[in-house]
């Protein structure tokens, strides 16, 4: 579904380069749920932006649904974000001079859909907002902003949906609320994940989490599941034999 090889991403300034993200190899399979993890300017946003292609890697490769990202121009990214991929941010990201309704037919249309006003509203009810579909943004409550930003990203029923602190401007009772209904869609539509967070209690939901540190890959723990299955195997095979001998 996703893959990356030796991904770097430097900015140059005046003074010096920064190096931002070192050298990140990754693969996410299709269904994954992935949580990636950090301290603040550990590079968790930028590996995000970098895997939804709407940042270019300064060196490396990204290739997501069999597109190589990171050879395209930026309307050709466009097109593959617009095929495959919903996006979920923290400041929300909604268009201020669209009601939820149209905010949420948006990417419908983007993608050819044929009923793009009926999948809306459908899925607007789904989030809890059939009555606040002619609302505009500055009408709607922090919490209401996210859901309509949550139906919007699966509204396309996209491959893979990023998701940027999506609890981040959120109180602790309407995060809570969103994260449920963020994972209770995920599981209905099939897609693959990928979130950014600093809670460790929504990363501990997440069937793997990817750790950085100072830009670089420090720790997968679905790399360490694989390492404890296979030395379990190891010791049962091995108590196994100890037995047959015994015996």
């Amino acid at each position: 579904m996703l893959t990356t090889q030796n991904l770097t991403k430097t900015v140059s300034s005046q003074e010096q380069d920064l190096t931002i993200l070192s050298e990140v190899t990754l693969t996410i399979n299709e269904g994954d749920i992935v949580a990636i993890i950090g301290a603040s300017g550990s590079g968790k946003s930028t590996l995000l932006s970098l895997l939804a292609g709407l940042d270019v890697p300064t060196s490396g490769e990204v290739i997501l649904a069999n597109h190589k990202l990171h050879e395209l121009d930026e309307d050709e990214r466009a097109g593959v974000r617009a095929q495959f991929v919903g996006f979920i941010f923290q400041s929300f990201h909604l268009l201020p001079g669209l009601t939820a309704l149209e905010n949420v037919m948006l990417p419908i249309e983007l993608k050819g859909g044929k009923s793009p006003r009926k999948d809306a509203l459908a899925i607007l009810d789904k989030v809890g907002l059939s009555e606040r579909v002619k609302h505009y943004p500055n009408q709607l409550s922090g919490g209401e902003q996210q859901r309509v930003a949550i139906a919007r990203a699966f509204a396309s029923e996209p491959k893979i949906l990023f998701a940027d602190e999506p609890t981040g401007n959120l109180d602790s009772a309407n995060g809570q609320k969103v994260v449920d209904l963020l994972f209770e869609l995920n599981e209905q539509f099939g897609t693959t994940l990928v979130l950014v967070t600093h809670d460790q209690n929504l990363a501990n939901r997440c069937d793997r989490q990817l750790s950085l540190e100072a830009g670089r890959l420090v720790a997968d723990t679905s790399e360490q599941s694989d390492s404890v299955s296979s030395n379990t195997k190891a010791t049962v095979k091995a108590v196994s034999s100890e037995a047959k001998v015994a015996s």
